[in-house]
């Protein structure tokens, strides 16, 4: 089991990163919020979690142990994998996950990809008892997606190496695409990296 890796970040992409451990390249599957903290040349660690299939090893990464936890918990529900685990850490900071769950607060779950009424309803029956202590924050469940897309998106924009005043332009312009509900920060990191594209 890879608990953690620690190196140069040699590469950072939409959904990865490429971390150099002596002397070896190790592709981590990232969540944008992960990616945004990383700079390439720069050294980073990260809380890591190997996901073992018939035909793949994926290296997931993550900003701490906390969030890497929650990654595996998520995982102990029923019809919940990596790629949805991680999608929930995308939409949601780990204590609004935690928060959700224990409250049953089915809206919130369902903002995430990939998750339905019942898949919501699931999780919270099958974690519930298990999610730990939970903080009564003021923010509300949201309050990773409310408030910070806009940052998120520009930091892993900056973190692909655009420049600010690229990352200011494309945040704006997506900002002007999004209609009702926000969707989630990947949906919008790509989207900008869309624009971005077609005036390099």
């Amino acid at each position: 089991m890879i608990a953690s890796v620690r190196g140069v970040v040699a590469a950072v992409a939409p959904d990865s990163a490429v971390i150099e451990v002596g002397g070896v390249g190790l592709a981590v599957q990232c969540a944008p919020g992960t990616l945004a903290g990383l700079r390439t040349g720069a050294e980073a660690r990260l809380a890591t979690s190997l996901v073992v299939r018939e035909d793949s090893l994926t290296l997931y990464g993550f900003a701490d142990d906390d969030e890497k936890n929650l990654f595996e918990l998520l995982q102990t529900a029923s019809g919940v994998g990596p790629r949805l685990a991680q999608a929930v850490l995308a939409v949601h900071q780990p204590e609004a996950v935690r928060r959700a769950i224990s409250a049953g607060d089915i809206a919130a779950l369902t903002r995430v990809p990939g998750i339905g009424k019942k898949g919501a309803e699931r999780l919270v029956l099958e974690l519930r008892d298990r999610i730990g202590a939970v903080s009564t924050g003021a923010d509300g469940v949201a309050g990773a997606l409310s408030g910070g897309w806009q940052d998120q998106v520009r930091q892993g924009i900056l973190a692909l190496g655009w420049s600010a005043q690229q990352a200011d332009q494309a945040v704006a312009a997506v900002a002007e695409s999004v209609d009702g509900e926000t969707p989630p920060v990947p949906v919008l990191l790509r989207q900008a990296i869309r624009l971005l594209g077609r005036t390099r």
